[in-house]
């Protein structure tokens, strides 16, 4: 389970969060890019954009749940 203690500083206030465990595996990206994407110089995903539709935040959980390293999270603030 993804530790909001632990979340990557790119993350914007929120919700959902993306921690240090992240391997970079790129499901949560494709699974919903508008509101994940890359950290290109530190080799791992973290949310940009909170979701703002149901239909996002399907996704977001949809990438949450998918997760293999269980590095998203869903109790951020």
């Amino acid at each position: 389970m993804a530790d909001k203690e632990d979340r990557n500083q790119e993350n914007v206030v929120g919700k959902f969060y993306v921690d240090s465990s992240c391997i970079d595996c790129d499901l949560c990206r494709e699974t919903a890019p508008q509101n994940f994407t890359r950290s290109d110089d530190e080799g791992y995903s973290f949310v940009y954009n909170q979701p703002t539709t149901t239909e996002e935040e399907e996704q977001c959980r949809e990438a949450m749940e998918g997760c293999p390293v269980e590095a998203i999270g869903d109790d951020g603030e």
